[in-house]
């Protein structure tokens, strides 16, 4: 296998992502966006999602195409994200055309963050402002680790963050994954080895190998503490797809969050994946094709969440260690 020159989502040609974070707060957003509408769907396997305009991805529904995805920390608060990128794109004249008004379409997802250290203390939330600013940033090189919507993001055992990994495939066709990792259990088997270890590509999360033997008991869990979790992700691709087969491509995605993340899809976690298909490069078997971007999706995945833990970085208050 091999990496896109970035090993970042970005390696989709046409992508862009931007960060911005908030230190006091311990909190952040992420924006992907493309200089044109770009097809998308949505699979949800975690019990306590918490979304916007997910609904419109079903390939049943009117709108195919939409503008940006945005993931954001703060729960239920961090929706407001959305309504700053959509803001920002209205006054570009971004959007779905209704006569004469312009509206962008902007779905996003959300983790909880608001028990991690940081001041919460507002009286206006900052996601709205937050998700302008990640849109004013957006560029096809970006930080992972303790940024954007992965912040203030945390696993069982230690600090979670935004991770992303890409993946060339013989057909010609580039994958990627972005994801904010505040799972409810975590990356790792012990203190070195992470469960993505077998997908590895050389040393993009340290080098070390699948762990000597698995776990005999049940795995650590943040059910001792608070159940402030759940994992969002996109997944993306030069392939050109449907609504429907980038709802495929989402679904085989999550099993790359099940290989990186034990245990993964619980009750208390809203884990979710969109799929992006910026359509730049037609199938050349589409049965075949779309096989081995599912996989390639899955394993991006995979990674890219093993990367968002092993680039974290500490910072004042914070209430886990990090990996390194």
């Amino acid at each position: 296998m091999q990496t896109g020159p970035r090993n970042l989502i970005t390696d989709v040609s046409g992508l862009r992502v931007g960060n911005a974070s908030d230190a006091t707060v311990k909190t952040g957003v992420t924006v992907l966006v493309a200089d044109q509408p770009f097809t998308a769907g949505l699979h949800v396997m975690g019990g306590a999602p918490g979304t916007r305009e997910s609904d419109l991805l079903a390939p049943d529904k009117t709108v195919q195409q939409v503008d940006a995805l945005v993931l954001s920390g703060g729960s239920a608060f961090g929706l407001d994200a959305a309504s700053g990128v959509a803001d920002a794109l209205r006054t570009q004249g971004r959007g779905f055309a209704v006569g004469d008004q312009t509206v962008p379409i902007v779905p996003g997802a959300i983790l909880f963050d608001l028990l991690n250290g940081g001041d919460k203390s507002w009286t206006e939330n900052p996601y709205k402002h937050l998700g302008a600013a990640a849109l004013a940033a957006a560029r096809t090189d970006f930080d992972i680790g303790t940024q954007g919507a992965g912040f203030g993001a945390t696993l069982a055992t230690r600090k979670g963050g935004l991770g992303s990994a890409s993946m060339l495939l013989p057909s010609g066709h580039t994958v990627g994954a972005l994801v904010a990792v505040n799972a409810l259990g975590d990356a790792t088997v012990d203190d070195t080895h992470f469960w993505a270890a077998p997908f590895e590509i050389g040393d993009e999360f340290g080098g070390h190998g699948p762990a000597p033997s698995a776990l005999t008991h049940l795995p650590p869990t943040k059910l001792a503490s608070h159940n402030t979790n759940t994992t969002i992700a996109i997944v993306a691709t030069d392939a050109t797809l449907d609504q429907s087969q980038c709802t495929r491509m989402a679904t085989a995605a999550h099993d790359g969050m099940a290989r990186a993340l034990v245990p993964s899809h619980t009750p208390m976690d809203g884990d979710l994946v969109f799929a992006v298909s910026t359509s730049d490069k037609p199938l050349i078997n589409p049965v075949e094709d779309t096989l081995w971007l599912g996989h390639a999706a899955a394993t991006c995945l995979a990674r890219a969440i093993a990367r968002a833990v092993y680039q974290a970085t500490p910072h004042p208050g914070d209430t886990l260690p990090c990996y390194r």
